[in-house]
Parts: C-alpha cells; sequence; structure tokens
C-alpha cells in the first residue's frame, strides 16, 4: 500500500509541473502520469478499479465545494439551463450515437441505445477543473458547462434503474446481484421514492438547522484538525447516505453544499476540504489514465481510433446545435462544446453496469471504457488548441452579474467583529461598501448573525482562508481583532501573499502601534486613544475651560503624541534612550500648551 502511494505520488510529482510547465494544464499530466505508470505500459501499479472507487471521492468533495459556492437562490435561476440544456444534451446525444451505431454497425437496436446513453455523459471531473484552472467557471460556458453537468449527474440514477429493462435473456437483476442492492431495494417502488423524498428533505433541514449549532460547537474547541475532520465527516457521511438509497453521491454532497452556501462556516469548509479534494482528483485522473488499455488499442486500432473520433465529433455537434439554440456567443459556444465534448467518469460505471446485466458483452464493454478513457485524454488537448486559435473567452456580462447576486465582489474583508470592528463595517456598509467580514470567535459570529449581518467564521491569519474570502480581489484589509500577536500574523500573511492588499490595524495599545509601525502597513488607531481624548475635552470643560481652548488643547495633544509615537518608535527596545526621550517629549507638550495659553489670554 504504501509502495503504490509512494509511485502515485512520485508519478504526480515529477508529471504535473512538467505539463503545467508545457501549457498542458494539470490535468493531462496526471493523465498521462497514469497511462505511463498503468498495467499496460511500466506496469509499476495493478488494476485500478479498487482505487478509482475511492479516488472518485474527490469528485464527490468537488461537488461539494461548488455547491458551496451556490446559493439556493442561484440554483433556481439555473433551473433553465440544467433541465433545458441537460436535458435536450443527454437526450439527443444518446439518439444520435444510438442512430450512428445502428446505421454502421450490426449492433442491435437495444444495444445502441444502451451504448448512446453511456456515451451522452461528460466528465464532470475534467471539465470543471479544466475550467477552473483558467478561470473560466463564471463565464457562460463555464455556467452552461456545469448546468449540463448537473443535470447528467441526476441522469445517472434514471440511467442505471432502465438498464436491468434492456437486459437480454438470461441476464441477472438487480434482486440477484449483491452489488446494486441498497438498504431500500427489498421495498416496494413507491416506498422507495418517499424514503429517498425524506432523505433528501432530511439533508436539506439538517444543513439548515442542525449544521450551524453543531458547527459552532465544534469551533469553540479552537482546534483546526477536529474542525477538518468535521468537515470531512459531513461529506462522507452524505456519501454513504446516498449509496444506502441507491442515489449519486456525488448530486448529494453537492445539494449539501448548496445548502450550507449561507454558513457563517462556509469559507472555513472550503479551505479545509480542498487540499484533500485536490489530491483525490490528482489521483482520480491518474487511475483514468492507468486504465488506458494499450493491448486493446494495439489489437484494434482503426477500431477504437475511428469511435474515439466519432464519439467526439457526435457530441461535438450536438452540443454547438444547442449552443447555437441557446443563444451563446460564438466563442463561448464553441469552448462549451469542446469542453464537454469526451466521454465521462460515470460511462465506467453505466459501462460495467451494462455488462453484468448482460446488455453489453465483455469485449464491447472493454471496448466502450478504452474509448472512453481516450476521449478524456484527449478533452484537455482540445481546450488548449481552442485557446491557442482564439485564445481565451472574457466573462460574459450576464454571467458577471449573476454571480454578483451569489457573492458580490469583495471590496474589503474586516477581520474581526467585535466592538471595534462593528463600528467599522456599520460606516463602510452605509456609504455602499461590500464587506467581507471574519472572525474567529463562534459565539460572536452567532450573536452578529442574529440581527442580520453576514459574518464567516475562521482565522484570518490563514492564507487559503484569506484567499477564499477575495483577497486576491479585494482592495483593502481592515485588521480588528483584539489580539496583538494576531494583528501581526494577518499582516504577515496578507503583505506576504496578497501584496497589492492596503492595510489599516488596530492597535490595542503603545507597544502593539510601534510594531505596526515596523509592518509599514497604511495605517492603524490605537483602540483607547480617540475616546480617552475626547473625554478628556470633556473633561477640561467640566473644569472650567472654555470649548475653543478645550477642543484647541486636545487638537494639539493629538498631533504631539502621534508625532511623538513616530519619533519614539525607533527608540523602541532601548529602555534607557527610550525613557529620556519620553521625558523630554512630556516637557516639550507641557511648554506647547502652555504657550498656547498664554497666547489665547494675551489675545
Amino acid at each position: 500500500m504504501l509502495i503504490n502511494a509512494l509511485i502515485y505520488l512520485c508519478a504526480a510529482v515529477i508529471s504535473v509541473p512538467i505539463a503545467q510547465r508545457l501549457g498542458l494544464g494539470s490535468v493531462l499530466g496526471y493523465l498521462l502520469a497514469g497511462a505511463l505508470i498503468g498495467p499496460h505500459l511500466l506496469q509499476l501499479v495493478g488494476d485500478q478499479t479498487d482505487v478509482m472507487h475511492f479516488a472518485e471521492f474527490g469528485v464527490v468533495m468537488m461537488l461539494f465545494l461548488i455547491g458551496l459556492e451556490l446559493r439556493p437562490g442561484r440554483l433556481w435561476q439555473l433551473r433553465r439551463s440544467i433541465l433545458g440544456l441537460g436535458g435536450l444534451q443527454v437526450g439527443l446525444t444518446a439518439l444520435a450515437i444510438q442512430l450512428t451505431l445502428i446505421a454502421f454497425t450490426d449492433l442491435s437496436v437495444t444495444t445502441s441505445f444502451a451504448i448512446g446513453l453511456c456515451l451522452a455523459l461528460s466528465s464532470t471531473a475534467i471539465v470543471l477543473q479544466s475550467l477552473t484552472e483558467r478561470g473560466l467557471m463564471k463565464s457562460q460556458a463555464g455556467s452552461n458547462a456545469f448546468s449540463v453537468l448537473l443535470f447528467q449527474d441526476i441522469a445517472v440514477i434514471p440511467i442505471l434503474a432502465l438498464l436491468p429493462l434492456l437486459a437480454l435473456e438470461g441476464s441477472t437483476t438487480p434482486q440477484d446481484d449483491e452489488h446494486s442492492r441498497t438498504w431500500i431495494s427489498d421495498f416496494p417502488l413507491w416506498i422507495q421514492i418517499a424514503i429517498t423524498a425524506a432523505t433528501i428533505g432530511a439533508l436539506v433541514a439538517g444543513g439548515k438547522y442542525l449544521s450551524s449549532p453543531i458547527f459552532r460547537y465544534i469551533a469553540e474547541t479552537r482546534l483546526r484538525e477536529i474542525f477538518t475532520a468535521f468537515a470531512l465527516l459531513i461529506v462522507v457521511a452524505i456519501t454513504c447516505l446516498m449509496l444506502a438509497i441507491g442515489l449519486s453521491p456525488a448530486l448529494g454532497s453537492f445539494l449539501a453544499g448548496v445548502v450550507l452556501a449561507e454558513s457563517e462556516f462556509r469559507h472555513e469548509l472550503e479551505v479545509d476540504i480542498e487540499p484533500f479534494k485536490g489530491l483525490l482528483l490528482g489521483l482520480f485522473f491518474i487511475t483514468v489514465g492507468a486504465g488506458i488499455n494499450f493491448q486493446l488499442l494495439q489489437d484494434q486500432p482503426l477500431l477504437i481510433g475511428v469511435s474515439v473520433v466519432a464519439l467526439i465529433t457526435i457530441k461535438i455537434a450536438v452540443l454547438a446545435l444547442l449552443a447555437r439554440l441557446f443563444a451563446m456567443e460564438f466563442k463561448h459556444g464553441l469552448l462549451f462544446s469542446l469542453a464537454l465534448a469526451q466521454g465521462g467518469e460515470f460511462a465506467f460505471v453505466l459501462v460495467s453496469s451494462a455488462k453484468q446485466f448482460n446488455v453489453l458483452n465483455t469485449g464491447l464493454g472493454n471496448t466502450i471504457s478504452l474509448v472512453v478513457a481516450l476521449s478524456m485524454l484527449i478533452s484537455p488537448l482540445l481546450i488548449l488548441l481552442y485557446e491557442y486559435v482564439l485564445g481565451r473567452p472574457s466573462q460574459h456580462p450576464d454571467a458577471a452579474k449573476d454571480d454578483d447576486e451569489i457573492a458580490p465582489t469583495c471590496e474589503v474583508i474586516l477581520a474581526g467583529y467585535g466592538r471595534f470592528g462593528q463600528i467599522i463595517g456599520r460606516l463602510l456598509h452605509a456609504q455602499g461598501y461590500h464587506l467581507t467580514i471574519l472572525d474567529h470567535s463562534p459565539g460572536q459570529v452567532d450573536m452578529v448573525r442574529r440581527f442580520g449581518n453576514k459574518v464567516f467564521f475562521g482565522d484570518a491569519a490563514r492564507k487559503d482562508l484569506l484567499a477564499a474570502a477575495g483577497a486576491k480581489e479585494a482592495k483593502l484589509l481592515i485588521i480588528a481583532v483584539d489580539e496583538p500577536d494576531k494583528t501581526l500574523a494577518i499582516i504577515k500573511t496578507a503583505q506576504t501573499h496578497f501584496p497589492h492588499l492596503k492595510i489599516l490595524a488596530r492597535a490595542t495599545d503603545r507597544r502593539h502601534a510601534y510594531e505596526l509601525i515596523r509592518t509599514q502597513i497604511n495605517g492603524f488607531r490605537r483602540e483607547t486613544f480617540d475616546s480617552a481624548l475626547h473625554l478628556g475635552v470633556d473633561a477640561l470643560k467640566l473644569l472650567g475651560l472654555n470649548e475653543q481652548a478645550a477642543e484647541h488643547a486636545g487638537v494639539r495633544f493629538s498631533e504631539h503624541d502621534e508625532s511623538s509615537l513616530l519619533a519614539l518608535s525607533e527608540l523602541w527596545g532601548d529602555d534607557k534612550s527610550y525613557g529620556v526621550a519620553v521625558r523630554q517629549r512630556l516637557e516639550d507638550l507641557k511648554q506647547v500648551l502652555t504657550s498656547d495659553q498664554e497666547k489665547r489670554e494675551r489675545d
């Protein structure tokens, strides 16, 4: 097991950076690495079936993270493209492939239909990863591609249910085969439907009403590894639940992500799961590459080659027609067509099920699996060719507008939303600025959210959390936390990874102010200075000084103290020199105030 892990990691670490440097993208690097170490070339690893089942968990995590970026309202807005565009893509592609097979082969109508259903689906992992790497998920092409992929994930369920009905004589049935059984398969159909609907309803209700209290309880431990473990527990539990009732785990995890999109813990969930998603997706791509049967390709090169070309051509033709019908711009429509032109990972599942029910024989099933794997290998090259010839398309205005409704472009990140931060936040919000607010206290986040304010839980000193909060696009970072060491840690992270950010900070005392001066941030305010100064001015008025004189004294004191703070910061750390300088500054201040008072009396 450890040796296999070593091989996978070495293959990824060597091949992916090379592929990235050559401009091929990480997906193609993983696929080529898998093909190289697989059982059909260097034979460093064996059969990949079991590994692929584990690696498919990466796809589940990816859809969970995508769900976290989509609010239910946004998902409802996509219903037309999900049902209309997605439904037409699956139906027309399956029909076109079926008619082609009937016309050019001696396969039966039933077998051709089954093959059409298997090949109509595209690779969720490859498409989303390729588009995400290029920053195109929010473009018109990316948004429509995601809608189609989401419908395909939904379509897997009825297709799996349909395959036994296409079975030839002598095949097994779902009741006879232990692998196809679920916890509810022995119940009548209407009870299965009711249990499925109740499970989805419970998932939605649990995510909406139970998740926040549990997250808050976990977060109060202040142990990041426990929070990460709980985040993984959610995804694993949803996967097991969906498998138990015969639904797609990817679809279930996506739904859970959508439900949690409104949660204050969304950003923390995202950054905790992201590394696991990346590793498992990479492993998935490697297993796909390792599964390419080069011996079968060598035995039937013409048949396999023509089949791959025919599959990609048919899918591009259908997708291009749909892009035209749904009024996509030419460049976005072409990218949409090329991105979805491959077979998908669910084809392996459907082919396996079709062989099990004797819908497809073993030889035909292996051929289809090889065609799918090769189309997945070619798919990233199509996108690269598109970029080389036409360049990368810009974001579509409509897509950008829709995304603004999901999460407005962040102009300011406010770290810390206690008494100090709330004043800043209310002022900026009243002036129309969009804020992403972070606070590391679950109790504070809960309290503030009760009053309708949107605050996210998380430690702003983490680079990944700042990135998830929009630090790459934000203009200003305001640090209002009440821990000096945490303030300095956030500044260091921001200056290292997001140097374009302007930074303002809260200083807890004079010593902290000196440390902030040395960081060369754009500005800071001592948390008690202004309020204490105003109270001191009020005291002078009550002691008999007229209002103008009291206000003037406050202004001169503030100016002198600010200049002293900057001058004395250079001596901070040398106690003797600092003490002498402080005493001298106090004498200077007395002389300034006395001189001002004498001047006003003469006037």
